[in-house]
């Protein structure tokens, strides 16, 4: 069955599990003792660091293990704020950040803290601009700035290396979550911090990495004596070895295979909206991944996609608010301002083959197809036109989850004049982004929304 969620985690890696079943022979010790076995344990940990280092780009005493990406950025972000208490309180992310770095933002906001979210273009993108912008027109200091590598949803590459310019340039620390990035090649740039996690690479789960440079004011709670006071806890030893081995081993290869996958991927962008009609591959087209595309597909949800890829046997995944037990859009998505439902995001492991995308490309269209079906989608632009057109109309969808209100809108744009009007009641948040996404897909003009006795009214003026 092939597995295209790589962004997600990656499957272990061949090497990972070598290391990983030969250190749970020699490093189950505690690598803080003296004895044989402890001594055993701590050089097996310090070859681990350096080999780390080496890949990140950091002096090995700089490097610090963590129990996951996660915890890596909760107490990055905790540790540089509190470090830098005194140079102000506010902190600045993009609007796509991992959901980590948003409940972090949370409980420094809930602290008395402030945060700044620099916007992204359509593409997922942050504008160097606007986020030097953020630095220079913050209202009080600003203590930490936070900038992923690539967005995990979209593949889009930030301007890493600018921001972290910026921040230099006005001596704030810059830290980036690589979690995406790192396992095909360091991340440039004058970063302060830097945070990863091994399962993203092929590594075990359970792993994560946090790089402090020296110069970085840093103030790690609770502090204990273990990884330079930065991260408390018995280390995983085992595992920590096996996340160093296949972090070499990966961005040993990393080059040749970034080059195949992309190829593979380009095949993807070309040919789903070649097969798929109502499809926009969101995304920068060029400054992304190698190995992951995302498209939305009008007229579909996420999860009824999802479902039926895997009864085909593919293993994919979905921003789409539906997947969420919240029901609430993809915060990537909703920043970017593309359709939110019936996304698809298909990231490639290493090693896939050309043969599986292949059969992908050909299961696709009948699974949309199936989907939209049985939703009653329009199979064309939309209704024919009444005899006698009226002049507006009200689509009740209240109550109804997305995409069904779109469905009903684009029923029902024939039936009025150009230059007529539908308003569409609904009281699904996927709805405020995915209305807009419709009109700009298909030609329409999305004239805005305001309250209404329940829910929300979002006027749409026929142009075509």
């Amino acid at each position: 069955m092939p597995y295209f969620d790589a962004a997600s985690s990656a499957p272990l890696h061949p090497v990972a599990r070598q290391a990983l079943l030969a250190a749970l022979d020699e490093g189950w010790a505690d690598p803080a003792r003296l004895h044989r076995e402890g001594r055993r344990a701590r050089l097996l940990l310090d070859a681990a660091r350096e080999t780390a280092a080496e890949a990140v780009g950091c002096r090995p005493d700089e490097l610090s293990f963590t129990p996951s990406g996660t915890r890596a950025l909760h107490d990055g972000i905790a540790g540089a704020l509190a470090g830098r208490r005194r140079a102000g309180r506010r902190l600045i992310v993009s609007a796509v950040e991992h959901s980590a770095v948003f409940r972090a933002a949370a409980a420094h906001e809930a602290s008395g803290g402030a945060v700044t979210e620099v916007p992204v273009d359509r593409t997922g993108r942050v504008a160097p601009d606007a986020y030097a912008a953020a630095l220079r027109e913050a209202p009080d200091g600003v203590a930490l700035a936070c900038l992923q590598s690539a967005n995990h949803e979209v593949g889009t590459v930030q301007p890493v290396e600018a921001a972290a310019e910026a921040c230099a340039a006005d001596g704030v620390p810059l830290l980036v979550d690589a979690a995406q990035s790192l396992g095909w090649g360091p991340v440039e740039g004058r970063w302060s911090l830097l945070t990863a996690s091994a399962h993203k690479w092929g590594g075990p789960p359970g792993v994560g990495f946090l790089a402090v440079r020296k110069g970085t004011r840093f103030r790690p709670a609770p502090v204990d004596e273990r990884e330079y006071g930065r991260a408390p806890g018995f280390e995983n030893l085992p595992a920590i070895v096996a996340a160093a081995a296949s972090l070499r081993a990966v961005r040993a290869g990393a080059a040749e295979e970034a080059e195949r996958l992309r190829g593979l991927v380009d095949r993807v962008r070309a040919r789903v909206p070649e097969l798929v009609p109502d499809v926009e591959v969101v995304g920068d087209p060029e400054r992304r991944l190698p190995h992951l595309v995302t498209f939305s597909c009008l007229y579909v949800d996420g999860e009824a996609l999802l479902h039926e890829l895997d009864r085909a046997e593919f293993s994919v995944s979905s921003g789409s608010s539906c997947t969420s037990s919240t029901l609430v859009p993809s915060h990537v998505l909703r920043a970017m301002g593309v359709l939110s439902e019936g996304n698809i995001r298909v990231s490639l492991p290493r090693g896939a083959s050309g043969t599986d995308v292949d059969r992908f490309l050909e299961v696709l269209p009948g699974v949309v197809a199936g989907v939209r079906e049985r939703l009653g989608a329009p199979a064309g632009a939309g209704a024919a036109p009444a005899a006698e057109p009226a002049a507006g109309l009200v689509v009740d969808s209240l109550g109804k989850r997305c995409p069904i209100p779109v469905i009903e809108l684009a029923k029902v744009i024939g039936e009025v004049p150009v230059g007529g009007v539908v308003t569409v009641l609904s009281d699904d948040e996927a709805a405020r982004l995915d209305i807009p996404a419709w009109c700009e897909m298909r030609g329409q003009t999305y004239e805005g929304e305001r309250p209404a006795e329940r829910g929300t009214a979002y006027r749409v003026r026929r142009r075509t």
